[in-house]
């Protein structure tokens, strides 16, 4: 399954120009998140445009263990790109104090990046051209384009219909994700950035299901960190597309030091596809099944029960929200 109808070195040489012309020698301001969309829209538009591209980096207090730290040396370290970072963790828990919904977490989150983009591009002395790393899938599931909307994706239809920015320019929102990874290669970015599993753009606020707090967040994040070290210690990461960790809004009775508990459940999720459009849940071997449920429930306080997830895509979406 694919939109592209050239060579992808056709298609870059494409992008660069329509991002040349979209812009029209207005600033770029460019919202990278650490995956491979947003990484691919960047270097595309630093070809383009050169030094009127900068990075936004929004640090929304959702990201994956160590993963703001990680994204921003990376990239600075990689790239000559002008990069800011802002940490917007608090300003988020604010905004979705009391938000369970998850439509309405991603359009929650989706207004607030777009009004901290606003407000670092006005700091930088003029508005001029948001780019995001949209893809076709997202257009898919948000209802786009004839599509029957499942859920609506942060950077699509979670997006405020006043903007202040002149254009929205989305180079890749044509391509798969596979399509998206290859574009990387081609344009040299690192193993890194090409082979990063994809994380939403709400991250773990959608696999954190009802209301978010910091306590709730920090037992999906180190819960999440134990099943990605495990699983990529056995090499499957070049098999599986994506791999993660849900907290659910459900409690269970267990028994901790001789006692009776009740304490959180974590669902693992791992799944298999090409165009994730579809998706099937990937049969782990269950050594390592047994040795990531042995680390989370001691090393992750408050939780006490792991589940699997094996429903595929159709009926169930990737995500839980």
């Amino acid at each position: 399954m694919s939109n592209l109808k050239v060579s992808m070195e056709e298609f870059i040489e494409n992008a660069c120009e329509r991002i040349r012309r979209e812009a029209a020698g207005r600033p770029v301001l460019c919202a990278l998140s650490g995956g491979v969309d947003s990484a691919v829209c960047a270097i595309l538009a630093h070809r383009a445009v050169g030094d009127k591209l900068t990075c936004l980096f929004v640090d929304t207090g959702f990201m994956r263990k160590n993963e703001g730290d990680q994204v921003v040396a990376l990239f600075r370290d990689t790239y000559a790109i002008n990069l800011i970072r802002v940490d917007a963790a608090d300003r988020f828990l604010a905004k979705l104090k009391d938000v369970t919904e998850p439509e309405c977490k991603r359009k929650v989150i989706g207004e607030e990046f777009i009004r901290i983009f606003e407000e670092e591009a006005k700091k930088l002395g003029t508005v001029g051209c948001l780019m995001q790393g949209t893809i076709y899938p997202d257009i898919i599931e948000s209802g786009v384009d004839g599509h029957k909307q499942v859920k609506a994706h942060h950077n699509v239809g979670g997006m405020p219909l006043n903007i202040e920015f002149e254009a929205v320019i989305e180079p890749i929102k044509l391509l798969y994700k596979e399509e998206v990874r290859e574009c990387g290669r081609k344009l040299g970015l690192p193993e890194a950035f090409t082979n990063r599993q994809p994380f939403p753009g709400p991250g773990l606020a959608v696999r954190c299901i009802g209301a978010l707090t910091k306590a709730r967040l920090n037992i999906l994040r180190e819960a999440d960190a134990i099943f990605r070290e495990e699983l990529e210690k056995t090499g499957l990461q070049r098999e599986v597309q994506q791999y993660f960790v849900i907290l659910p809004d459900l409690q269970s009775v267990g028994v901790r030091n001789g006692e009776r508990c009740y304490e959180d459940m974590v669902v693992l999720r791992a799944i298999s596809t090409k165009n994730f459009v579809t998706a099937g849940a990937v049969r782990l071997p269950y050594e390592l099944i047994e040795t990531v449920v042995a680390r989370i429930t001691s090393e992750v306080k408050g939780v006490n029960r792991v589940m699997y997830d094996v429903t595929p895509k159709p009926p169930a979406t990737v995500e839980w929200e």
